[in-house]
């Protein structure tokens, strides 16, 4: 019987068949022991199922098998860096929910998210919340970082989940689609949730008021059937988002911006950094990439670790 996976707390899945049966699903043992599969979480939301339902538990259910994904997004994983956790799969978009204060969004966690959804071929939508707070200066960095993303191709939003206002733009985003919605915590994302979901009254928890930091309140992935259509996965908020799977030689393929220079640098593996003839560069100078996205790429750059390939 096939299902797809709609929540994941671990060990324990929730799995929602075609016909809307909803069964509480585990994992086969031989899933555990398989080396193929290297992520800490062998099975992720948004996943396709194929379940035994157990004898004597209409409930309960087995899963024997994993259908092939056509995308993820893939993160380092919270239990090591060295491991990576599959946030949700097959996905037709993402949401990243981002705020300009309280707590600001860095541009450094904009790139990272981007990079990883774009070497997975998935759309994203930058989605600026808390509009009814922003004053002169915030609207002015807001207004800098829209027109930076919106000129690399990026569709940029910016709303207010506590007003309404802009949520039904978002809303129109999201029809028949399954979308993934990221972000930190206390960027908003589950009172913008609960906009989109009425009724479903998801926990919100203020801003820490002597960090700074939103503090956690999704501890696990889960998705949710849209009334207009579509699905929406709701993840566990996020304060570093760790790059995994990309080498460092393909990292300036997946910025935008970057993409149409990167042909006509003077060595076919240039790395953008000191190497001579670099068009990437020479853009940076005259202009034409933006000085804090090159500057993103090369702390990025830094990071990867070669030897994990």
């Amino acid at each position: 019987m096939q299902a797809k996976v709609y929540r994941s707390t671990g060990s324990w899945y929730v799995a929602k068949t075609a016909a809307g049966e909803i069964f509480q699903a585990r994992m086969k043992g031989v899933f555990k022991k398989d080396d193929s599969i290297t992520s800490t979480n062998p099975v992720a939301v948004g996943d396709i199922v194929e379940i035994e339902p157990e004898e004597g538990d209409a409930c309960n259910a087995m899963i024997t098998e994993i259908g092939a994904r056509r995308n993820y997004i893939v993160r380092s994983s919270p239990h090591g860096k060295n491991k990576k956790h599959i946030v949700a799969a097959n996905l037709d978009q993402a949401i990243l929910v981002c705020t300009v204060k309280d707590p600001r969004t860095s541009q450094g966690f904009i790139d990272r998210f981007l990079v990883t959804a774009a070497a997975y071929h998935i759309p994203v939508i930058l989605v600026f919340n808390k509009k009814d707070i922003y004053k002169a200066k915030e609207m002015e960095k807001y207004e800098a970082i829209e027109e930076l993303y919106t000129s690399i191709g990026y569709t940029v939003l910016l709303i207010s989940a506590t007003t309404g206002d802009g949520v039904d733009e978002v809303k129109a985003l999201l029809k028949d689609k399954t979308t993934l919605m990221s972000g930190h915590s206390g960027v908003g994302k589950s009172s913008l949730i609960n906009d989109l979901l009425p009724g479903l009254d998801l926990r919100t928890t203020a801003v820490s008021g002597w960090s700074g930091k939103g503090l956690h309140t999704t501890t696990f992935a889960e998705m949710y059937d849209l009334p207009e259509g579509g699905c929406l996965i709701d993840t566990p908020g996020v304060r570093e988002f760790g790059i995994v799977d990309i080498p460092k030689t393909e990292l300036s393929h997946y910025f935008l911006d970057m993409q149409p220079y990167i042909t006509e640098c003077q060595f076919n593996n240039c790395m953008h950094i000191n190497e001579p003839g670099c068009a990437v560069k020479a853009a940076v100078e005259a202009g034409e990439i933006d000085v804090d996205r090159y500057v993103s790429y090369a702390t990025i750059l830094e990071t990867i670790q070669e030897e994990q390939y």
